[in-house]
């Protein structure tokens, strides 16, 4: 399965890359990871990567998985405290539980880090995160640009759309913030290229979002420009656009101009096929490293309460870049050593 085909290919990729750093053994050290689950390419990729490496480290790690319930994983990080871990690496279900986690860490004089969904307040603990809305606007820029050129040729105002992530979420915030600079600004600029944005609420769940935008797309037919905020939901996508002739290649004059973020797998699948024309690009494998080295440093140096905020300025992987950008993003290297063939 997928999932499990990606344990030693992403921890072997990353080494050989050199993109995960090397910490010395330090075996009497024990990490707490706790996790909201594992659903898509880029948790399990993250999770992998940080268990393995600090694992080959010879550190234990302590891994609760709190299947997307915030309850429980604040539990599950209470029972690692009662066990006297050294440090904790948390990916929360959403910001505010983020914030109370990290509160509890914190008076217990335990080091944590949280790693790619920050806490609403980003003062307190360790945040490793990208930087959500210049990532996106990054991608959302090149797909504007298609767009431009589009109603240059035929003169047909574009409908754009957007898959809106959890808003409880700050990466959704900001994925929705990057969405709505770049279209605020082309259609200042240009008026009449763009329509009113429809919004499609996901809450980060596929069926949810199959729902929701089986009905945008039904009561909108002439939806032309689809940004999802996660890469997962290309499949999901598709299976709305399909059917109705609309999920075609670039150089077809039913192409969706169509973007995402993450960097995932799929997405650079996509680009190649020429079915996605960019995604906002989450550097995993920096993240990873950021998160393992400061939290390692923290407990090296006793700061029980570390506070700090490591950004991943993230950048767009597009159909115009591709072919030279593509090892930079670690979809692509999943993708070419065979992820998806697994």
């Amino acid at each position: 399965m997928r999932r499990f085909a990606i344990i030693s290919l992403v921890l072997i990729t990353a080494l050989a890359l050199g993109l995960v750093s090397t910490v010395r053994a330090q075996s009497d050290i024990t990490i707490c990871f706790g996790f909201q689950d594992l659903e898509t390419e880029f948790w399990v990729a993250g999770h992998k990567a940080i268990t393995e490496t600090l694992r080959g480290q010879g550190i234990e790690v302590l891994e609760y998985n709190a299947n997307e319930d915030p309850n429980r994983q604040l539990e599950q990080v209470r029972e690692c405290i009662a066990q006297g871990v050294d440090g904790i690496i948390i990916i929360p279900q959403d910001g505010d539980s983020a914030v109370t986690i990290i509160n509890e860490a914190q008076a217990s004089d335990v080091p944590i880090a949280v790693f790619n969904r920050p806490p609403n307040d980003r003062s307190r603990g360790i945040t490793v995160v990208a930087d959500n809305v210049s990532a996106t606007e990054q991608a959302v820029e090149f797909m504007a640009q298609q767009a431009l050129v589009k109603w240059a040729v035929t003169g047909n105002t574009v409908q754009p759309l957007i898959l809106v992530g959890a808003l409880q979420d700050t990466n959704a915030i900001g994925r929705r913030e990057g969405f709505f600079n770049v279209i605020t600004r082309y259609s200042e600029k240009y008026p009449g290229l763009f329509a009113e944005p429809i919004e499609v609420a996901t809450e980060w769940d596929a069926a949810t979002a199959l729902a929701n935008l089986e009905a945008a797309i039904t009561a909108n037919p002439n939806v032309d420009f689809i940004f999802t905020s996660s890469d997962f939901l290309f499949p999901t996508i598709r299976s709305v656009l399909e059917p109705r002739g609309k999920w075609v290649p670039r150089g077809d004059a039913n192409h969706v101009i169509m973007g995402g973020l993450d960097g995932d797998a799929t997405a650079c699948q996509l680009i190649d096929q020429g079915f996605v024309d960019a995604t906002g690009v989450q550097d995993l494998f920096l993240e990873a490293e950021l998160t393992m080295d400061r939290l390692l440093e923290a407990i090296a140096n006793g700061e029980t309460q570390p506070n700090e905020v490591l950004l991943d300025p993230g950048f767009a992987l597009s159909a115009a870049n591709i072919q030279f950008d593509r090892s930079d993003m670690w979809g692509c290297v999943l993708l070419d050593e065979g992820f998806l063939d697994q």
